[in-house]
């Protein structure tokens, strides 16, 4: 089994940017806590990270025949990103977006996700750990799926 993790813009700062709200954890040590989780669960991670939308799409559509699902933190383009949604609309696999976050609790224009209505569900508000617990239920999801 072999999963996509997308990151999008400004993520590649986690433990420097606004440490308040996201934490001291970075993404170098979020991607490796996913790997460790990845061989636990027995699945395969790929990690991408860009401040561009378009490699992004770009990503996805490259996996679409390769992976089961993906995780997508998309960050910035969670109000606006309407060319992101329109590709997560169209993989043939489930999504799940990630916030570390919980953008229900920030400001008024953080509140609403264009991403939200494209993607099987969303984990958010638990730090680093949305990463992992949506890691975890994407493969207990995919498995049940299979079975």
């Amino acid at each position: 089994m072999k999963i996509l993790v997308l990151h999008g813009p400004n993520l590649n700062l986690f433990g420097r940017r606004e440490p308040h709200i996201y934490g001291k954890v970075t993404l170098a040590q979020i991607n490796e806590r996913l790997h460790l989780l990845a061989r636990e669960l027995d699945a395969e991670i790929e990690v991408f990270q860009s401040n561009h939308e378009g490699a992004l799409i770009d990503k996805l559509h490259d996996n679409i025949d390769l992976v089961q699902g993906a995780l997508v933190n998309p960050a910035g383009l969670t109000q606006h990103g309407v060319p992101l949604h329109d590709a997560i609309k169209a993989m043939p696999f489930p999504v799940i977006e990630v916030h570390m976050s919980n953008i229900a609790a920030r400001e008024e224009w953080r509140r609403h996700s264009i991403i939200s209505p494209a993607v099987k569900a969303t984990v958010q508000g638990l730090g680093w750990r949305s990463y992992t617990a949506a890691l975890r239920a994407l493969v207990e999801t995919l498995r049940e799926t299979d079975a």
